[in-house]
């Protein structure tokens, strides 16, 4: 697989991960694509399931904003682009270790330090945004949000299908791309809902490690 195929599929990969990993265990918020909080928060409100905990996910958006800002300030002091992604990295890692050790930190509400932990993760997912919002080339699409890349694929799927014979070998091309991306994102939502289901917001931790090596191995040029 080409480096640019690897880190396609591993930031798709991290952003279904967390993604999924908050909604199941972190009161249905989603951590990578914010917008969506937005609906469930809608549908909350006209349910008998509306609390004042509701209101949690609204905050998502702040934090995100918060967050690519802070992407965009560190691009443009940073001597690396790839420096952004060890700092989700990090962010990310931070976020899963609360989660693990929350349990011991008895004097604290639960609940709240959950959604503490959930923010954490929002904006290390905002930083992700950010990445791909500014070095857009470093990736075949965008690693957070499916809608685009699955509309690509649908197009080319259907100039293949159209022109099949043709031996077009640029829209074929594009097509194997997206579905690097739709693929990575597919196996982070899987695993990441297992591994949530199973220990919860510590999951995190998992994704987090995975881009400070993404890291560690796009910075080194023999890697």
């Amino acid at each position: 697989m080409s480096r640019i195929n690897w880190v396609t599929f591993l930031l798709a990969w991290v952003a279904g991960f967390c993604d999924t990993a908050t909604f199941i265990a972190g009161d249905s918020i989603f951590s990578a694509h914010v917008t969506g909080n937005f609906i469930v928060f809608a549908a909350q409100v006209v349910s008998d399931s509306h609390t004042v905990e509701s209101w949690v996910k609204v905050l998502t958006f702040p934090v995100f904003v918060m967050a690519v800002m802070t992407g965009g300030w560190l691009a443009e002091r940073s001597p690396g682009k790839y420096k952004l992604l060890f700092i989700e990295g990090l962010v990310l890692t931070i976020s899963g270790i609360m989660a693990l050790v929350s349990p011991l930190l008895k004097t604290i509400d639960q609940n709240l330090l959950s959604y503490v932990i959930v923010m954490i993760a929002v904006f290390g997912m905002g930083l992700q945004n950010a990445f791909g919002k500014l070095f857009a080339k470093e990736t075949h699409g965008p690693t957070t949000m499916m809608t685009g890349n699955v509309t690509q694929a649908s197009l080319d799927l259907g100039r293949l299908i159209w022109n099949w014979g043709t031996g077009d070998g640029t829209v074929w091309s594009s097509f194997k791309k997206q579905l690097v991306v739709i693929g990575g994102f597919l196996a982070g939502c899987l695993l990441g809902a297992v591994l949530a289901k199973w220990i919860g917001l510590s999951a995190i931790v998992i994704p987090g490690l995975a881009t400070v090596v993404c890291y560690v191995v796009k910075r080194n040029p023999n890697a």
